[in-house]
């Protein structure tokens, strides 16, 4: 099981460099899981920079992996992880999701880099 998240995805769309990393995760969509959290950010930036019809296929090819909702125990799970490694929130509700299901978090989020069970990429 694998997460990718938002900047993974960002990349991906963006067809920059580091998109290459997120290729494995992103074409096994039978073990993809999507945080909610990660549709919230890649539909944002994708929506402002450029506009709503390409933010909605973005969504679209997210939907294909499974979809997991905020719940009240991933939440707190999520602060409990914010407070432990010091992230922001998205980063830590993603983290929490990736634990839960005991993925393998993709990233290129400098925050995430050394915990366990994730594979970081640095941004070129």
């Amino acid at each position: 099981m694998n997460i990718v998240d938002s900047s993974g995805w960002l990349a991906y769309f963006a067809d920059e460099p580091n998109a290459k990393h997120f290729l494995t995760p992103l074409n096994d969509q039978a073990s993809l899981v999507v945080p909610t959290v990660s549709i919230y950010e890649v539909f944002k930036v994708v929506l402002r920079e450029s506009g709503e019809n390409d933010a909605l296929q973005a969504v679209a090819a997210m939907q294909k992996g499974t979809v997991v909702d905020l719940t009240a125990s991933l939440a707190i799970a999520a602060s409990k992880l914010s407070i432990e490694h010091a992230l922001p929130m998205a980063d830590s509700l993603i983290l929490a999701t990736a634990q839960e299901f005991n993925t393998i978090l993709w990233t290129q989020d400098s925050d995430l880099k050394n915990i366990k069970n994730v594979k970081y990429f640095p941004k070129k």
